[in-house]
């Protein structure tokens, strides 16, 4: 995409005042404040532009969001806009419709969300003002990329010769292409289907009908380590036309570097990629020909982002696809029930494959009971039976359990004593390093220290970890099948750079027997030669606080089970559990989605929760409990104080505020309120007040808060 320069003065010194009246620009910032800031530019601006602009004693970059005929500050105390940008085109309407959809429906200040959607490099005014700066970030990449010219013709000569066709489908899967070819205008379509059922392939046949329009497909997934291998199956489908290799593929997550995701940003943005894959953080992008959207396992919790705006990037994408009036795509074995309501309602067109595409039945799900069991290092004698069955069979098995490090807490049996974080109400969990011993890590702040030698209360050498984490199950299952080749992907070994992609690669070419992971196996990988699952402390999660506990076990039960015996018969689960007649384990034996989805949102139904009623969350922070207790009290008398402001509170339900389970992170005591409402519209515009109420109240307070719509833990 060739761009032009970008100034490189200030505009005062490059226009004449006499000859040009100056022009007032609205500009959105990311600063914690709310409200849109008013300056005076001597160049004509676009909205939709960047700019940079003078911000107390720093330089930031804008994006004009108005111009409007009289600033709403006297004009004698506006300051100049420093430079215009304009290395890109103005940043299109719908994406500015998108922004300030989500500005407003989430409660966050404008320039918060627009600012942080757009590549570092571009919203960062020392790039372009910087001694190293050399016209800014967009010709800094132009030049890399001539001087690859000759890696990119190698690259798309790699990529002709390996385009593959497209499998034959099964009537399901030519059903599912067919009705979502066949959508016209907006339309929310939930494929649901049991892992193995080839979604993916449904996927990819229904967007080579949007590309030969000439259109665009944005493709989300909720995690990086998913990415490599779609993003190779794009590419052997999508790098040719005609004759003619060619890239038609952009990648988009936090793991590339800056120029990277800037690369792939300006591809999308451009037109030059007709197909972005990535992350939430895509969903934001600005598409001109955009045709469809995908989000594969759209249920999952790592679409909604926990930190700034706190959005569900698979809403964004509804509320996106229907403000450009093209359809979006669900999919997912496991929907969530908030999807699943939809399609009860008739709000979301419905799709199912009840069968896996290579005529594979499912496994066979297998509940233990380890109530009278002699456990050793936590597994039950039918699974380690079953794991030897399989090695000698030349399968693969898959120990899952969600809990990475050594042990989740070390303990003295003398006086009781537990590794507790210093900065947290939370333990500190054993973690082994292969060159430097062992250290007590806090999963929540992050802080690590030495192992003690003795109790630190009572002296007692004998310390002993309690619980199992990956690490332990990988050095016990090392021990009792030292011929087998193990491996363990978690957030631990996959680190580095590259290393998830390798470890994956290595399991798919056989080069690993046994397998140990946490919820980053789950999902998305078919394992060609995997014939059992062992499930590891499921139980766990049955007695959680958080209303959606049994939705997000039965979840990540049932996905991780598709992994056994997508490609030969004889795929098996077993289950290791105290409790085998709970409800979300009889499902999953059965299967049974419906059954387990009907009785859940029946029960929430009777409880008057989501999907039927309406939530946001807020939290406050402080040195001192008592603090952020004082403030969230102060926030709840707010509508009791002002009801004038407040005219739909009738209808909202403000709870008592309470401490948080995790009370204290890094030192800082945290509290909540819960607000609820069974009318959406109702809720925002409650929240829409409320919010100013907060922001004033906080800033005397001297108080850090959020307020979270829509949250997914309470």
């Amino acid at each position: 995409m060739s761009a032009p320069s970008v100034a490189s003065s200030p505009l005062s010194q490059l226009t004449d005042p006499l000859q040009q009246q100056p022009a007032y620009v609205r500009v959105a910032l990311d600063v914690p404040l709310p409200g849109l800031f008013d300056y005076c530019s001597a160049q004509p601006v676009e909205i939709g532009q960047r700019v940079i602009v003078p911000f107390g004693r720093r330089q930031l970059v804008g994006v004009v969001v108005a111009c409007p005929d009289a600033p709403a500050v006297p004009a004698e105390q506006l300051r100049d806009v420093a430079f215009v940008l304009d290395d890109l085109p103005a940043l299109p309407p719908q994406w500015m419709e998108l922004m300030t959809f989500a500005s407003r429906y989430y409660q966050r200040p404008l320039g918060e969300v627009m600012l942080p959607a757009l590549p570092p490099p571009l919203r960062k005014a020392s790039a372009y003002t910087g001694k190293r700066a050399a016209g800014g970030p967009v010709k800094r990449l132009e030049r890399r990329r001539a001087k690859a010219a000759g890696r990119t013709e190698i690259t798309a000569d790699r990529a002709k010769a390996q385009s593959t066709p497209a499998p034959t489908l099964n009537p399901e899967q030519e059903d599912a292409v067919a009705r979502i070819n066949t959508a016209e205008g907006h339309e929310v379509i939930l494929v649901r289907g049991v892992t193995g059922s080839g979604k993916t392939e449904v996927y990819l046949q229904a967007a080579r009908h949007v590309l030969e329009r000439g259109e665009q497909v944005l493709f989300l997934v909720p995690e990086i380590n998913l990415t490599p291998q779609l993003e190779q199956a794009l590419r052997a489908r999508f790098s040719v036309v005609g004759d003619e290799a060619c890239d038609k593929l952009a990648v988009l997550h936090s793991g590339l570097s800056d120029g990277e995701r800037l690369e792939s940003w300006l591809r999308a943005f451009s037109g030059d990629a007709q197909v972005l894959l990535g992350t939430r953080m895509a969903v934001t992008v600005p598409m001109p020909r955009l045709g469809l959207i995908i989000v594969d396992e759209e249920h999952d919790a790592s679409y909604k982002q926990q930190d700034g705006l706190r959005y569900s990037a698979r809403d964004l994408a509804v509320w996106r696809g229907h403000n450009l009036g093209i359809p979006v795509v669900l999919g997912s074995a496991t929907p969530s029930l908030e999807s699943w309501n939809h399609v009860r309602q008739g709000r979301y067109a419905h799709v199912s494959l009840t069968r896996r595409a290579r005529d594979v039945a499912l496994p066979e799900v297998r509940l233990v009971d380890t109530r009278r069991l002699r456990l050793e290092q936590g597994f039950s004698p039918h699974l380690l039976k079953a794991i030897e069955t399989r090695l000698n069979e030349g399968e693969q098995v898959l120990i899952f359990i969600n809990r990475r490090g050594y042990a989740p807490v070390l303990n003295c049996s003398s006086c009781g004593w537990v590794s507790q974080c210093p900065r947290c109400t939370a333990y500190t969990v054993l973690h082994r390093l292969r060159t430097r011993g062992s250290r007590l890590q806090c999963h929540h702040c992050g802080g690590q220290v030495a192992v003690p030698h003795a109790c630190p209360t009572c002296g007692d050498q004998d310390l002993k970890p309690m619980g199992r984490g990956t690490q332990r199950i990988e050095e016990f299952l090392s021990e009792r099948f030292p011929e087998a080749r193990i491996a363990r992907i978690d957030a631990d070994s996959t680190r580095l750079k590259g290393s998830a992609e390798k470890l994956f690669s290595q399991v798919h070419e056989g080069e690993v027997d046994i397998l140990v992971g946490t919820q980053m196996v789950s999902k998305g990988h078919d394992f060609a030669n995997l014939g059992l699952v062992g499930v590891l402390n499921a139980d766990a999660m049955l007695f959680a606080q958080d209303f959606r506990a049994p939705e997000r076990l039965f979840a990540q039960l049932m996905q991780v089970a598709g992994r056994a015996g997508r490609h030969r018969a004889g795929g098996e689960v077993m289950l290791q559990t105290d409790y085998p007649d709970q409800p979300v384990y009889r499902a999953l034996q059965r299967h049974d989605y419906e059954g387990f989805a009907r009785y859940a949102l029946d029960e929430r139904k009777s409880l008057g929760l989501p999907p039927f009623a309406y939530q946001a969350l807020l939290v406050a922070e402080s040195r001192e409990l008592a603090q952020a207790l004082q403030f969230l009290k102060l926030a709840r008398k707010f509508p009791l104080d002002n009801g004038d402001a407040y005219p739909t509170q009738t209808h909202v339900m403000l709870y008592d505020p309470v401490p948080l389970r995790v009370v204290r992170v890094a030192n800082i005591e945290r509290a909540q309120l819960l607000v609820e409402s069974h009318s959406r519209p109702a809720l925002q515009h409650f929240l829409a007040q409320w919010s100013h109420d907060l922001f004033v109240a906080a800033r005397e307070a001297r108080i850090r808060y959020s307020l979270e719509v829509d949250p997914f833990e309470i």
